[in-house]
């Protein structure tokens, strides 16, 4: 008989999958950045590139290696993410990537948003279009949702605490533009 546990990691390890296959594309994410408590903000525009990742495949198995998993090739599926920021002045702000991998409800990342240093995240769906990751280090909580909104267009929210104090919210609207 299977455990209950093993039908709970088969079905967000299918809903992650479904989630990173529907993302994939290119995307116009327009951003804004609220600084707290003073509320300064900051208008960023990137354009997001999204690839699905196969299980077994070179990149999952570099990201599996990075956090010394005991089995290279058990990440089932991931995405590789890439991105290119402009602030909304015109001005170069950010270009980069990064790897996820999924395993369970844990994403395995190859870098955070605040560290080059390889990330995990924990995850879960409250409902099949929206994904809210939770990732803890240096002192620091961000906590994200991403919704699916048809097939053009995505939300996202980032809510960065250090201390159980908020100091960061970051809202983002984008749009597939392939």
């Amino acid at each position: 008989m299977t455990s209950p546990l093993y039908f709970a990691q088969t079905a967000e390890e299918s809903q992650i999958t479904e989630f990173f296959t529907e993302s994939v594309g290119q995307w116009r994410s327009e951003r804004r950045y609220y600084t707290l408590p003073e509320g300064e903000t900051k208008e960023m525009v990137s354009i997001i590139t999204i690839r699905f990742l196969e299980p077994g495949c070179d990149e999952l198995q570099k990201l599996a290696k990075m956090h010394n998993l005991p089995d290279i090739a058990s990440l089932i599926c991931g995405t590789h993410v890439s991105w290119d920021t402009d602030s909304v002045t015109g001005k170069k702000e950010s270009k980069g990537s990064t790897l996820f991998g999924a395993l369970g409800s844990t994403l395995y990342r190859d870098r955070g948003f605040a560290t080059s240093k390889p990330v995990t995240a924990q995850y879960y769906f409250p409902n099949p279009k929206t994904l809210c990751l939770r990732t803890e280090y240096n002192n620091s909580v961000f906590e994200e949702e991403l919704k699916l909104i048809g097939e053009k267009y995505r939300t996202r929210q980032s809510i960065i605490s250090r201390a159980g104090e908020q100091l960061m919210i970051g809202q983002y609207l984008e749009k597939r533009i392939d």
